[in-house]
């Protein structure tokens, strides 16, 4: 499983600046979790507009609540919590959680195939529905847990493993074996 973007050590000196309402400590705790906080939004809701107001609010509530965090776990962790959490009230708001066992329409096979990359992976990810492509977000970048995801979005455990192999089994009909790798059949 790999390690989180939010994965950032925050000084024990920088918190207390921003607890103590220095504008520069706030600042610069924006500057580290920026580019986590936009990431993980982006790819939950496949939509920059909402990423960037997810950003904010997620930045907003946590120097809203910073007196409230007593270092039991790092920070990061859970300044991440409260992004995926602005991430599902904003699903939520909007109805863009559809519990759906829908196959989307198979992908076109592709003319050229060159190797997998990130790219590939990130076309196939966008085709997932929104549920599917957070829960396997969720799980294999963020390293949540089945148990944790399932809370997340108020389900059981089977929920979060179902939608996970689901997931799985829709990027396997996305990507394509080529010589040499995988390859993005869209």
């Amino acid at each position: 499983m790999s390690t989180s973007s939010f994965a950032i050590e925050v000084p024990a000196s920088l918190l207390d600046r921003a607890r103590r309402g220095e504008a520069r400590a706030f600042e610069q705790i924006y500057r580290l979790f920026e580019r986590p906080v936009y990431s993980l939004a982006w790819r939950m809701l496949n939509d920059a507009d909402e990423a960037q107001e997810i950003l904010h609010d997620a930045m907003l509530t946590l120097f809203g609540k910073l007196d409230q965090f007593r270092g039991d776990a790092p920070f990061w962790g859970w300044l991440r919590q409260i992004a995926v959490n602005e991430a599902l009230m904003r699903l939520r708001k909007r109805k863009l959680i559809e519990f759906t066992d829908e196959v989307p329409e198979p992908a076109p096979a592709a003319d050229e195939q060159s190797g997998f990359d990130s790219r590939d992976l990130e076309a196939a990810l966008r085709r997932l529905p929104t549920v599917t492509r957070s829960v396997v977000w969720l799980y294999h970048v963020e390293g949540y847990s089945h148990d944790e995801i399932a809370a997340l979005f108020d389900k059981s455990v089977s929920f979060s493993k179902s939608q996970l192999s689901r997931g799985t089994q829709r990027l396997r009909g996305l990507l394509t074996v080529a010589e040499g790798g995988l390859a993005y059949a869209g």
